[in-house]
C-alpha cells in the first residue's frame, strides 16, 4: 500500500551530494549537483590528487546500465509509497533515459572529481531533469547503490557464463560420438597406463565443466538478493517497499540484514573461485593439446586459425590460444587471492577498501567468457590423428594389467599375478619386444595356465570392451555417456526455450 504524502510531512527528504533540499537551509542557495556528497561537513575542496587516486570511474562506468536500472526501480518504488510524485517519477525515469543513451553513445564526459558511476549519473541527470534529480538518492546511499549494481551485472554475467559452458559442453559431445570408436593411451604420472577410448578422454572434460557449470548455478543463488533499502549500514527512517523493489529487478529475494547487505561480497569471493575452478579444467585441457600436438605426440593437428608461427624459425607452429588459455589461468587464480585477501579483515559494515573488489571481479569475468568462447570454436576445428593414438596405444605395455586379470580368472591369486606379468614384461623389455609379441611357450616359462586364448584377451578391442563398469571406458558405456549427455543438454535447451 502507498504511504500518503501527508505521512512524510516534517520528514527531511535528503537529496545528493548534501543537500538537505531544494535550496540549501537559511540561505535559499540552489544545492550544485557538481558538489561532493560530503560538502557540507567540509571546509576544503578534495586535493587533485586525492580525486584521482580515489576515483573509480575508469572501473565502475561499466556499470552504468545497471546503475540505472537500479535508479528507476528506486524511484517508481519511491513513488509508489508517494515519497516522490508520479510526474517526478515520470521526468526522472526520462532524464536517466537520457543519460542512459548519452553514455551509450559514448557522448558523455568522465570527470574523476566525480569519483564513481553513481555520481556521474546523478550529476548529468541534474542536467537532464533539473532540480527534481536531487530527489532520486531519497533512502538509500552509495553502499547499497553500489552493491546493487555489482549484483545485477553479476547475475547477468553468470547467466552468459553458464551459457558458454552449455555450447562447450555440447561442442565436447559432439567429438566424442564423431570419435567414438577412436583408441589413445591413457596415462598416469604422464606415463602410458591403459589404453581407453579418445571419446572417453574427451567425455571426462565434459563432466568437469558440468560440474562447474553446476558451481556457477548455484552461486547464482547467492548472487540474486537484492540489497537496496538497507542504505549506508541501518536501513532509512523513510517507509520503502524493499519487496516492491525487488519484484521490478527481478531479483529472488531481500537481502535480511542492512549491515551485511552493504559489506557482503562473499558472492563474489565465491564466483571468482567458481571461476577459477573452471579455469583450471580449461588450463589442464591446454596442458593436454599442448602436449598431443606435439612432434613428440602427434596425437591432434590444430587448426592454423587457432595456432601462430615463429618470427625466426619458419617449420613452427605453435599452440599459442591453449598456451594463453593455460596462462590466463594464472589471472583468475591471482584474482580469487586478491579478493579474498581484500576482504579478509574489514570490520562491519562498508570500507572503501571494497572499491578495490571491481578489478578481479570485472577481470574474471571477461576472461572466463573469452576462454570459453575460443576454446568452443578451437575445438570442432582440431585434426585427431587416429593412427597415431592407436600406434602409441600398442607400445609401452598397456595389456600389462590384462595379462595379470587373465591369470586371476585362471584361478592365480592377483598379487601373484601381479609378479608374474611384471616379470613378463621385464623379460620383453630385455628382447624388444611387447607382450602380445611373446609367444605362447615364452609366457608358459611364467606360468602354465597360460593358452593360446591370450592373444586375444590381451587385444586393444577386447581390453577396452571388457572395461564395462559402470565410468569404465567399455564401448557400450562410453555410446550410453554420450547419450546420456545429449539428452541431458537437449533437455536443459528446452527448458531455456520454455
Amino acid at each position: 500500500m502507498s504511504t500518503p504524502r501527508r505521512m512524510l510531512k516534517g520528514l527531511s527528504v535528503s537529496t545528493p551530494f548534501g543537500c538537505e533540499s531544494e535550496r540549501l537551509p537559511m540561505t535559499g542557495e540552489r544545492c550544485d549537483m557538481g558538489k561532493k556528497p560530503w560538502s557540507g561537513r567540509f571546509s576544503q575542496d578534495t586535493d587533485a590528487m586525492v580525486e584521482r587516486f580515489t576515483s573509480s570511474i575508469d572501473v565502475d562506468k561499466a556499470l552504468y546500465a545497471y546503475d540505472i536500472e537500479g535508479s528507476i526501480a528506486h524511484l517508481t518504488m519511491l513513488a509508489h509509497v508517494g515519497i516522490i510524485t508520479q510526474d517526478e517519477a515520470a521526468a526522472l525515469r526520462t532524464g536517466l533515459g537520457r543519460v542512459k543513451a548519452k553514455i551509450a553513445g559514448d557522448d558523455f564526459e568522465f570527470s574523476d572529481a566525480l569519483e564513481d558511476i553513481h555520481m556521474h549519473v546523478e550529476s548529468a541527470l541534474g542536467d537532464e531533469a533539473g532540480d527534481v534529480a536531487r530527489k532520486l538518492h531519497t533512502g538509500r546511499s552509495r553502499n547499497d547503490q553500489v552493491a546493487l549494481d555489482i549484483r545485477m551485472y553479476l547475475k547477468a554475467e553468470i547467466k552468459g557464463i553458464i551459457a558458454r559452458l552449455f555450447a562447450l559442453q555440447r561442442v565436447l559431445v559432439k567429438m566424442a560420438d564423431q570419435y567414438k570408436r577412436v583408441v589413445m593411451p591413457g596415462y598416469t604420472h604422464l606415463q602410458r597406463a591403459q589404453p581407453v577410448l579418445f571419446a572417453h578422454h574427451l567425455m571426462a572434460y565434459y563432466e568437469m565443466f558440468k560440474r562447474d557449470q553446476e558451481r556457477m548455478a548455484d552461486c547464482l543463488k547467492r548472487t540474486d538478493v537484492m540489497p537496496l533499502g538497507a542504505a549506508a549500514l541501518a536501513g532509512t527512517t523513510f517507509p520503502l517497499e524493499r519487496e516492491y523493489t525487488r519484484q521490478l529487478l527481478g531479483f529472488a529475494k531481500v537481502s535480511d540484514n542492512s549491515m551485511d547487505s552493504v559489506s557482503d561480497r562473499d558472492f563474489a569471493m565465491e564466483f571468482i573461485s567458481a571461476a577459477s575452478i573452471a579455469m583450471i579444467h580449461l588450463s589442464r585441457f591446454s596442458e593436454e593439446l599442448v602436449l598431443w600436438s606435439s612432434s613428440e605426440f602427434a596425437f591432434i593437428t590444430i587448426s592454423d586459425a587457432f595456432t601462430t608461427g615463429s618470427s625466426i624459425m619458419p617449420q613452427k607452429k605453435n599452440p599459442d590460444v591453449a598456451e594463453l588459455v593455460r596462462g590466463k589461468t594464472a589471472r583468475v587464480v591471482g584474482n580469487l587471492m586478491a579478493i579474498i585477501t581484500l576482504m579478509k579483515s574489514l570490520p562491519l559494515a562498508y570500507n572503501r577498501d571494497m572499491q578495490e573488489d571491481k578489478e578481479p571481479l570485472f577481470d574474471t569475468v571477461n576472461t572466463v567468457k573469452a576462454c570459453l568462447d575460443v576454446y568452443t570454436r578451437m575445438l570442432p576445428n582440431i585434426k585427431v590423428n587416429k593412427e597415431t593414438m592407436l600406434a602409441a596405444s600398442e607400445k609401452g605395455f598397456l595389456n600389462a594389467t590384462d595379462l595379470a586379470d587373465y591369470l586371476v580368472l585362471k584361478g592365480v591369486p592377483f598379487r601373484q599375478a601381479h609378479s608374474i606379468s611384471g616379470k613378463a614384461v621385464a623379460f620383453a623389455l630385455e628382447h624388444s619386444k611387447e607382450l602380445h609379441h611373446l609367444t605362447v611357450q615364452e609366457f608358459k616359462t611364467f606360468s602354465e595356465v597360460i593358452e593360446p586364448d591370450i592373444f586375444e584377451y590381451l587385444s586393444i578391442e577386447h581390453m577396452i570392451s571388457r572395461r564395462g563398469t559402470h565410468g569404465g571406458t567399455g564401448y557400450d558405456n562410453v555410446l550410453k555417456a554420450i547419450d546420456r549427455a545429449t539428452r541431458d543438454l537437449d533437455e536443459q535447451t528446452a527448458g531455456t526455450e520454455g
